[in-house]
């Protein structure tokens, strides 16, 4: 993969190209505003960089768009003063020392007691599964009851923590 650059006006877009076997180019604009263009093995480079030319309106309204959701959440460190959300609201975390492993939601805070600080991620990742265990159980309770009716009961519950989407459900 090697980067290259395309003059559009007075823009710069810059671009990773990877040569692939297929017939035709792939331009993709990431999140990040980053662009990788994929390319037939024998595309030469001045085809493709007319090709980006061609296209750069639409890429830079592209990282225009991801532009619009910036800034995004930081990376999360686990310390205390960080906010987390929990049912729609912001709590502040705090981190405690302690002899015993916990997790309390107090005040606008959310505490995590620890001995171990490099433990404050997986103990905080716990709490909200077992309380999304009990949400999610009281909120599908009266569909679970409507759809008796039919004769369709699901079997179990299964919570799975996905870096991407917020939910899913699948009859």
């Amino acid at each position: 993969m090697t980067k290259e650059t395309v003059q559009f006006g007075s823009k710069e877009i810059a671009f990773r190209l990877k040569y692939q076997a297929r017939k035709s180019l792939g331009i993709t604009v990431h999140p990040d505003c980053s662009v990788t263009v994929k390319a037939p093995l024998d595309a030469p480079l001045g085809k493709i960089k007319e090709k980006i030319r061609k296209r750069a309106p639409w890429i830079l309204k592209q990282q225009r768009f991801f532009l619009a959701f910036e800034p995004r959440t930081p990376a999360r460190q686990y310390i205390s003063g960080e906010t987390h959300l929990y049912l729609g609201r912001q709590y502040r975390l705090k981190v405690v020392d302690s002899t015993e492993a916990q997790v309390k939601l107090l005040r606008g805070f959310l505490e995590v007691y620890t001995p171990d600080r490099a433990e404050v991620r997986s103990l905080l990742r716990a709490w909200y599964e077992a309380h999304a265990e009990v949400k999610f159980r009281q909120y599908a309770a009266p569909w679970i009851e409507r759809f008796k009716r039919y004769n369709v009961e699901p079997d179990t519950l299964v919570i799975q923590w996905m870096e991407k989407r917020w939910g899913s459900c699948t009859p």
